[in-house]
């Protein structure tokens, strides 16, 4: 990969850790604290990597994407336990805390803080790593996202000056809520590579969605068929993702991670590796600096395997955002794996990595209309490459 040419910043506090649905909800705040943990053990927050404070986001810079509407409920449901489920506020997905608005909205002033730096140049990369809550709708908390702090994140950017924004979703579930808030933009192309929703919430996300009439697309899905590993995720995000941004040319590119694609996620049915992600992490910062001149926003999302997979996953995004990538076969430090006992009586894993080793098929040698995977990619293919003056075959 590139060196880093420019400072690269974590947009962080522990107060983020705030954004806590209870003990017995699956997104556990615990696998951001794990996560930062095990990178400042690495040292992978001391090099390459600046740490910035999260701001809150105002009302009004939430309003830039959702209903004022929903943001007084969302301050009535924190401070008063009153549910609205119209709103999706008080449900099994998105159960009430206490200050849930000003928690929300410090995950939203973290992620629109990392498009600022971005966007203003005083960082090239910047990661906010509690943000991607993809599935949060103008009018509606959703899936575990109460504001959508992508799409505010990318409206900031447009609002300042971004002509272009290319966002590329790699969670396992549809980014459905970002999609839904640009689907008539044709300065956003939105990219999600999930498990169909066939199988899996919010059941959206298919080949046809293409973007709204004056954006045909804008909006790109990729349906992936249940128990896709490694070669057949990065076969299908290689055969899709670099063409189309190339082709659009965005002046910033804005990713998503959620690591529920992983095989032990408890939520989902991929079978993707530790490797596997970071070779998509490694390949998505090659083509920031191929095509953007390495402006690069990034996000977590989900990810439910709380101390086997979220904190190495994402501490290995957070080492290629710092341009200092960490070999899968590096032994995770021993004081994090004593903490991780202590806290939660289980054996944290010893590598960085789960031994796999990594490899795919490209999708230039031609494809299997057999397979479930090729049809899924050739179907996407089909639909979108056109609108972009591409070349859908092989």
């Amino acid at each position: 990969m590139p060196a880093c040419e420019g400072p690269a910043t974590v947009v962080f506090d522990q107060v983020l850790t705030e954004y806590d649905f209870g003990p017995e909800h699956p997104m556990s705040p615990l696998r951001v604290d794990l996560t930062m943990r095990l990178a400042a053990e690495l040292g992978v927050l001391d090099r390459g990597l600046r740490t910035v404070v999260a701001p809150v986001a105002s009302d009004d810079l939430i309003a830039s994407v959702h209903e004022p509407a929903l943001i007084e409920a969302v301050e009535l449901a924190g401070r008063r336990a009153t549910p609205d489920h119209a709103r999706g506020l008080g449900t099994e997905d998105n159960p009430l805390f206490h200050d849930m608005h000003q928690a929300s909205a410090h995950v939203v002033g973290a992620t629109v803080e990392a498009c600022r730096q971005v966007g203003s140049g005083e960082s090239l990369h910047a990661v906010s790593i509690c943000g991607g809550l993809h599935h949060a709708m103008p009018g509606r908390a959703s899936g575990f996202c109460i504001y959508n702090d992508v799409a505010v994140g990318i409206r900031h950017l447009l609002d300042t000056g971004t002509a272009r924004v290319a966002y590329v979703d790699l969670d396992v579930h549809h980014g459905d809520g970002v999609e839904a808030v640009f689907w008539d933009d044709p300065r956003v192309l939105t990219i999600s590579l999930h498990e169909t929703g066939q199988m899996l919430f919010p059941g959206t996300g298919h080949a046809t969605d293409l973007g709204g009439p004056g954006a045909r697309g804008s909006a790109v899905n990729v349906a992936l068929p249940p128990g896709t590993g490694d070669a057949g995720w990065l076969r299908a995000f290689h055969a899709v993702v670099p063409p189309l941004v190339r082709e659009f040319v965005p002046d910033v590119l804005v990713t998503q991670h959620g690591c529920d694609t992983h095989a032990d996620d408890p939520l989902a049915h991929l079978m993707v590796s530790v490797e596997g992600q970071r070779a998509a992490y490694l390949a998505i910062h090659d083509l920031a600096h191929e095509v953007t001149g390495g402006r690069w926003v990034v996000t977590g999302g989900g990810g439910y395997s709380v101390v086997g997979v979220v904190p190495r996953t994402w501490t290995h995004l957070l080492a290629v955002v710092g341009g200092q990538p960490l070999d899968p076969a590096l032994e995770t430090p021993g004081g994090w794996r004593e903490h991780v006992r202590e806290r939660f009586g289980r054996t944290a894993p010893s590598l960085m990595g789960d031994g796999r080793a990594v490899d795919y098929r490209d999708w230039a040698g031609g494809y299997d209309p057999e397979t479930w995977l090729d049809r899924a990619v050739h179907a996407t293919r089909t639909a979108a490459f056109p609108l972009h003056g591409l070349d859908p075959m092989p």
